[in-house]
């Protein structure tokens, strides 16, 4: 029988071996995340301050940029701090808390794209509705409903981490605690684990919201092909596209007005 014991602490090897070029990925990471989270809460501030911009489909790119924001905070601070002191052990209360936020941020991300397909596809497929459908109380509710959601599920994870027990070893060859990670070096409650993963993660939070999300461009795409107007069909595509593929680049065109009105 295999010795199990309960982990106090972590070794986390974020890279093999030994490497010289510490100084340039430590400097490359941090340009990375800086960038990161300047542009997306200079997103986040726009939004905030241009009341043309408060609309639904402006509140979930806010939730999106707020997302990247706490995806890498999570986890390229951590990794900085590894990777200037040399310190690579945590604790199993910073591990857990660690693979919690993760998984809040990244199931608050698979739940939120499915909401901004369904906005796309009320906007064209039903507009005369789209006010009374997503008005602000529903999208308030919505995105309350998404962060309660990841949270919850995110608690059901880290439940079924601290059930499992090392009969391997404390070291994890990965930057950040995740689940991978630590059922490689489990031994006890394997099959619950997964239950609950493939379960809860792989069909409810990763299935059927890309089903959603097929469904509700596959329905745009057979009412633009139905079109028999040229105009009108690049319009459709021009009003899905521009809203959240190139919202950057709309919002940073917005970033620089605000900025111009308030500095000249």
């Amino acid at each position: 029988m295999k010795n199990e014991t309960f982990i106090k602490y972590f070794h986390l090897l974020p890279f093999s071996g030994e490497t010289r070029s510490k100084p340039f990925i430590t400097a490359f990471f941090f340009l990375i995340y800086v960038v990161g989270v300047l542009i997306n809460s200079s997103i986040i501030t726009v939004i905030c301050l241009e009341v043309q911009l408060h609309k639904p489909m402006y509140l979930f790119i806010c939730n999106l940029s707020i997302v990247d924001i706490f995806y890498t905070s999570v986890t390229v601070p951590k990794l900085l701090h590894m990777l200037l002191s040399g310190n690579h052990i945590v604790s199993s209360a910073q591990c857990y808390t660690q693979l919690h936020f993760f998984f809040t941020v990244a199931t608050a991300e698979e739940i939120l794209l499915f909401v901004m397909a369904y906005d796309r596809y009320v906007a064209i497929c039903d507009p005369l509705h789209y006010h009374q459908i997503l008005c602000q109380r529903n999208c308030i509710l919505i995105t309350f409903g998404i962060w309660v959601v990841a949270f919850l599920n995110s608690s059901i994870y880290v439940v079924s981490a601290l059930h499992m027990s090392s009969c391997h070893s404390n070291i994890i060859h990965q930057f950040f605690c995740d689940v991978k990670s630590l059922t490689k070096i489990s031994c006890t409650t394997m099959k619950m684990f997964y239950v609950v993963v493939t379960s809860v993660e792989i069909l409810i939070f990763g299935s059927i919201p890309m089903m959603g999300i097929f469904v509700s461009y596959a329905r745009i795409l057979a009412i633009i092909l139905k079109m028999k107007s040229k105009e009108s069909q690049k319009k459709i595509v021009l009003h899905l596209l521009l809203p959240y593929n190139c919202h950057h680049y709309l919002l940073w065109d917005k970033l620089i007005g605000v900025f111009h009105t308030r500095l000249f």
